[in-house]
């Protein structure tokens, strides 16, 4: 056949073809032509949006519809898009110059949870994503418990050696607070205030947000109040005050929700607290929560509106908790400033048994504050202690007048919360300090009082504000050479594994060769009662970081790994 009778017999089949098209109804002409022109509208936009992300580095993710329900491709979110707040860690005091150490309490966990994320994932965290004081509270110590609320908490002050430095001794601090059962937690006003933003569509953020939130709600019963306001684009209401023992209805409402849109999260804050006032129980829990990745699409003016929000509510008796969720993009910083300033508590979710643990075996902690305002100040005696360092507390500290002013806000303390704290110390009787004696100061020791507080290492006090109470009360405790002659508890053992750990994390600048190796072996041979496994599982942490490097990694060699985020 020739190219001629060829194009001849093309025209011919698409005139016929043509006919048969002409046949049909104009509606269904209409119909045919509308969806493959918004067809090829469709691939021209998907086409145009993944370019300009690609170019812009964009770090929202894009979905269709809800009624297609199904999501467009994903876009890669970097993963150096996380935002912690830079940190300088404490340095070492002469109490000849500085004997005050001031700061408030923090009983937030998140940071634990965050870091062993990035370790499961084969990684070590960056610098400032590790928060010693919430490594160190993350665990049980087992520190008996008030037996009524006369005094909301008991105080416990241990010492021993430094495992890293036989020159230096660990004070340790802790407090423990008074346990409510469930059944007497009272009724509670719960917000759920959801993120369903375009960024939480990944499996380890609203799925998980959902089945999370699930757990805490079948805590509830049928004096509870249950409402749910969730934000992307807009913000709106998906449940209304519902009781808390209709866990269908609850259950119904969470597992509906999409991820989809941009990031308005100003506005669903503002309606979380209006229907929380709305639904305020007067002696009762009043409580938003907040569960997202933190990507909050504002600037930084309204952040700073945001934060007033959550001030003037908290002085309203309406506290505020954080759920952080996902990866790539988190913002740890927003979400524990939002719960220090909304007088709650900041815990991080990477898996269901995190959820667990801070939704249900931990509820009364999280829900209900025994205690607010804490603060703690130690008075070093310069006749005994001539150096301390303060090993964590960093974004916690408090300048020493404010000690005494009720005006000042600080720390809250829920009920079962325990907080430790921990201070290198150097005595005056070891030969090696880190900082020379100063030339023209006072020689303490030839003081009048030097007899009479030989005994003594510190004096410490704690400053708090039982609930709806604006005056402070006060304890003293001394803390006195003869717990050096004491065995340290199992406990303190493992905490101090815990804390060597997490500054390793940071640099072990005060560590010398003190290695991973002999933190395993120190947490071995102290893990003791260990009911849920977490203190295993640290160990287990412990191991997988010695493995991500050939040769037993010390101090030195995590530092050097590890990445900082300013």
């Amino acid at each position: 056949m020739n190219h001629s009778a060829s194009n001849h017999l093309s025209k011919s089949v698409a005139f016929l073809l043509l006919l048969t098209l002409v046949g049909c109804s104009n509606s269904t002409k209409d119909k045919s032509q509308a969806t493959a022109k918004n067809n090829e509208r469709m691939k021209v936009e998907s086409v145009a949006r993944q370019h300009k992300m690609s170019h812009l580095m964009a770090t929202k993710r894009m979905a269709l519809p809800t009624d297609h329900q199904q999501m467009m491709p994903l876009i890669a979110i970097p993963s150096d898009r996380e935002n912690y707040q830079s940190i300088d860690n404490n340095g070492i005091k002469q109490v000849t110059s500085s004997p005050l150490s001031t700061f408030s309490v923090d009983v937030d966990t998140g940071s634990y949870a965050n870091v062993r994320r990035y370790i499961n994932q084969g990684k070590l965290p960056p610098q400032n994503a590790v928060r010693v004081e919430e490594m160190l509270n993350y665990f049980d110590y087992q520190q008996p418990a008030p037996v009524n609320n006369a005094q909301p908490f008991s105080v416990k002050t241990e010492m021993m050696n430094a495992p890293w430095n036989n020159d230096r001794k660990l004070l340790k601090i802790a407090l423990k607070g008074y346990e409510l059962p469930k059944s007497a937690l009272g009724n509670a006003n719960l917000v759920f205030l959801l993120d369903v933003s375009g960024s939480m569509n990944s499996p380890h953020k609203l799925p998980l947000l959902k089945r999370s939130l699930t757990l805490l709600t079948n805590q509830l019963n049928e004096h509870d109040r249950v409402s749910i306001v969730v934000y992307a684009g807009a913000a709106g209401v998906v449940l209304e005050p519902t009781p808390g023992n209709q866990h269908q209805a609850i259950s119904r409402a969470l597992n509906q929700l999409n991820a989809g849109g941009s990031t308005n999260g100003g506005q669903g804050i503002e309606l979380a607290y209006s229907i929380a006032q709305e639904q305020f129980i007067k002696g009762g829990i009043n409580r938003v929560i907040l569960a997202t990745d933190g990507d909050f699409n504002v600037g930084i003016s309204n952040i700073d509106t945001l934060k007033k929000l959550i001030e003037e509510k908290r002085q309203h008796g309406i506290t505020l908790t954080t759920l952080g969720f996902g990866q790539g993009n988190y913002n740890d910083y927003l979400m524990e400033q939002m719960a220090d300033i909304g007088n709650g508590n900041y815990a991080y979710i990477d898996n269901i048994n995190e959820a667990r643990k801070v939704l249900v075996d931990q509820l009364s902690s999280t829900l209900k504050t025994i205690a607010h305002d804490v603060k703690i100040q130690v008075e070093f005696n310069p006749t005994t202690v001539s150096e301390y360092r303060l090993i964590g507390y960093e974004n916690r500290a408090l300048a020493n007048e404010d000690f005494n002013n009720d005006k000042v806000d600080a720390g809250e303390i829920g009920a079962g919360h325990q907080v430790t704290a921990l201070y290198e110390l150097t005595l005056t009787s070891s030969k090696k300090t880190a900082i020379d004696s100063l030339r023209y100061q006072k020689n303490q020791s030839n003081s009048k009082n030097s007899t009479v507080n030989a005994n003594e290492l510190a004096f410490v006090k704690l400053r708090y504000k039982l609930p709806q109470q604006t005056t402070s009360l006060l304890i003293e405790r001394t803390v006195t050479r003869d717990l050096l002659d004491k065995s340290p508890t199992q406990s303190f053992k493992f905490a101090s594994s815990v804390a060597a750990f997490s500054q390793s994390l940071k640099g072990g600048k005060y560590l010398k060769d003190y290695s991973i190796e002999d933190m395993i072996t120190l947490a071995k041979e102290n893990k003791g009662v260990d009911n849920f496994g977490y203190r295993s599982e640290f160990i287990q942490l412990l191991r997988t970081v010695k493995s991500l490097s050939p040769t037993t990694p010390t101090t030195k060699d995590l530092s050097s790994n590890v990445q900082t985020i300013n």
